[in-house]
């Protein structure tokens, strides 16, 4: 390959020099972001611009300049006063790991195609089943995002209820599953993908905290079985996005168990609270789900996309995709736990488990305890701050590190508190200092705040409030 431009892409030399230049960028970026030198969670561009500003760079930038500008010119999520989405501040060992994952590049669709992670996988899982409170036949695999997982989850659910062999001879029958109001956009869309429509997405109402309301879990399964749906699945949340209410898994799964349909716990976010000792009694029930999803990208300080999708029985885990149905499986067949190209959706995917292992390895289950418990207590103390302002009114008590609240002023109406705090978020977004998000709970406009940084203080929240209130009174 002497003096091509494939000698050049592949030059370890070149490599080398770049790969100690970009890892001095990132540390950098890391102390400025933490330590809050000069620096804000994101510098506002509106789209346009920013499309210019790259379509420019493609033709006149090196490669030297296009890592500091990444960095300049997008959302820092390691920065204390970044209280917006619900994606980590990675733990830096983990951009290593992802590092090594895009350079080896294993698939893992078979397992001469990714030995290691395949043998690292198995181990992550034993260990999340296990601190789940699962028996020793239980299992699952890692994939690429709580939608994802979701939805192969579902299928996995339609295969083990439903007796006609939809997988291979299509749907017959109206079907249908339950889940809150309050529940992820995904489940929605992956309701759809299986051909469900709007009709076999039975929507519980939720109660006043926005948690599913149980009482009413006979009502509506009667009324769904009276006009023809056969239900085969109900969905806790845990919890919901924009509120993070913990739906009552106890009570979902006694119900599930008594209707002889499937439990499934959608945990992207707080399903970590698995390792908190102070927060896991808000997941009482969890052990009895059929299936479990845990984002690491959430709550556990790894990067996207891991996901974690666990099964009580592994042998669901192995047979979603399979030609035959659940029923006629024999118990002498294989265990194919190294073939993820036969249990995931996906035929490749990256060595996500590296994340994982190496924060288990190197720090054990006690960092998730320490990380959640802390991002939880500070929300608590938050709410109080909150509750005792008259200037501002929390949705809901908040059960995980998600808060919805909004700025009142007694004489206007909701119409016009839900435009003034459109406007507040807005300025807050283009001046940058604090980055928060929105949302519309019952017709009501609210700031949303998660509490992802390990860095966010109390003092940091105050100050937020304070920048509200100045807002709010030019408006």
């Amino acid at each position: 390959m002497e003096g091509t431009l494939l000698k050049k892409l592949y030059s370890p030399e070149a490599f080398n020099a770049l790969g100690n230049t970009v890892v001095d960028v990132l540390t950098e970026h890391l102390d400025r972001t933490v330590n809050q030198v000069n620096s804000k969670p994101i510098h506002w561009t509106p789209l346009e611009e920013e499309v210019r500003f790259w379509e420019a760079s493609m033709e006149d930038a090196t490669a030297s300049d296009f890592f500091p500008e990444i960095l300049r010119r997008t959302t820092h999520t390691h920065h204390p006063k970044y209280v917006g989405h619900q994606v980590a501040a990675t733990a830096p060992i983990t951009a290593l790991t992802g590092m090594v994952s895009s350079l080896l590049n294993n698939g893992m669709a078979v397992y001469e195609m990714g030995m290691a992670p395949s043998a690292i996988e198995r181990i992550v899982i034993d260990r999340i089943c296990k601190q789940i409170g699962y028996a020793g036949d239980s299992g699952g695999f890692l994939t690429s995002g709580g939608s994802l997982a979701n939805l192969t989850a579902l299928l996995s659910a339609r295969k083990a209820i439903v007796k006609h062999d939809v997988w291979n001879e299509g749907n017959s029958c109206p079907l249908g599953i339950m889940v809150c109001e309050e529940s992820h956009y995904c489940v929605d869309r992956a309701a759809k993908i299986m051909g469900l429509g709007e009709k076999g997405i039975i929507k519980i109402p939720a109660a006043q905290d926005f948690s599913m309301d149980v009482s009413m879990l006979e009502e509506y399964f009667n009324k769904a079985t009276s006009e023809g749906i056969e239900v085969f699945a109900i969905i806790g949340s845990a919890p919901s996005t924009a509120t993070g209410a913990y739906d009552n898994l106890q009570e979902i799964g006694q119900f599930a168990r008594q209707k002889n349909i499937w439990f499934h716990v959608d945990g992207a976010h707080g399903g970590a609270a698995i390792y908190s000792k102070k927060y896991k009694a808000l997941l009482q029930g969890i052990e009895n789900a059929d299936s479990v999803v845990i984002d690491g990208h959430k709550m556990l300080l790894m990067p996207t996309i891991t996901t974690a999708l666990l099964f009580k029985n592994k042998a669901h885990a192995q047979n979603t995709f399979s030609q035959q149905a659940d029923y006629l499986l024999v118990e002498n067949q294989e265990d194919v736990w190294y073939q993820s190209g036969k249990m995931t959706f996906e035929c490749t995917k990256t060595m996500m488990c590296l994340h994982w292992f190496v924060l288990l390895k190197n720090y054990g289950e006690q960092l998730f305890d320490e990380y959640v418990t802390r991002q939880y207590d500070l929300a608590q103390s938050f709410a109080k701050l909150l509750k005792d302002d008259p200037r501002f009114e929390l949705a809901t008590p908040p059960q995980s590190n998600i808060l919805c609240f909004r700025w009142i002023v007694p004489e206007k109406s909701n119409k016009e508190l839900n435009q003034l705090n459109a406007a507040i978020r807005q300025q807050l977004l283009e001046d940058g200092e604090f980055y928060i998000v929105q949302t519309q709970l019952r017709g009501i406009h609210y700031l949303r705040t998660s509490l992802m940084n390990p860095f966010t203080t109390l003092e940091h929240l105050e100050h937020l409030l304070e920048k509200i209130a100045k807002i709010a009174q030019h408006k």
